[in-house]
């Protein structure tokens, strides 16, 4: 099951954290908020298993 670990106010923050996540070795995944608004709010999910080391890296990355 996928998990939302980051909300990113546009679809190319949420790239740019997906691209830091997947260098660490982690499954990442982003998905507009809206269907009518693909460039918006984005979330972005990884697998339940690795919330909490993705957690750790994102505070480490001050996000």
């Amino acid at each position: 099951m996928w998990t939302v670990i980051y909300m990113a106010n546009t679809r190319q923050d949420a790239e740019e954290i997906q691209n830091i996540l997947v260098k660490e070795g982690f499954l990442v995944k982003v998905r507009p908020i809206s269907k009518n608004n693909v460039d918006g709010t984005t979330e972005v999910l990884v697998p339940r298993s690795e919330v909490e080391e993705v957690h750790s890296i994102l505070i480490q990355l001050g996000l």
